[in-house]
């Protein structure tokens, strides 16, 4: 998806939010003398969409990161020979 029409989607997805905020602010007004619990929602509704709203048109070309598609091996270390080491009488 190329950079504009993610943006595009983003911002159509923000106004729909908003859209819907608008709708329940208004009827809240309408409905608040008339079903004060339902008005409460609608309220709510209203006060907590736009949080939503920029959640969700910020969702976007993030990738979540994955896992290589091979790994490459550690290099192997030979294991250590005797050396020179001298046998002395202070070595135990």
């Amino acid at each position: 998806m190329s950079l504009a029409e993610d943006v595009r989607g983003r911002q159509r997805r923000y106004v729909i939010s908003m859209l819907i905020r608008t709708l329940s602010v208004i009827a809240t007004i309408v409905l608040w003398n008339v079903q004060r619990p339902v008005a409460i929602v609608t309220l709510v509704a209203g006060a907590l969409l736009p949080y939503i709203a920029v959640v969700i048109a910020n969702a976007g070309r993030e990738s979540t990161p994955s896992l290589p598609s091979h790994f490459v091996a550690a290099p192997v270390r030979p294991a250590l020979g005797d050396g020179n080491l001298k046998k002395t009488s202070d070595q135990s």
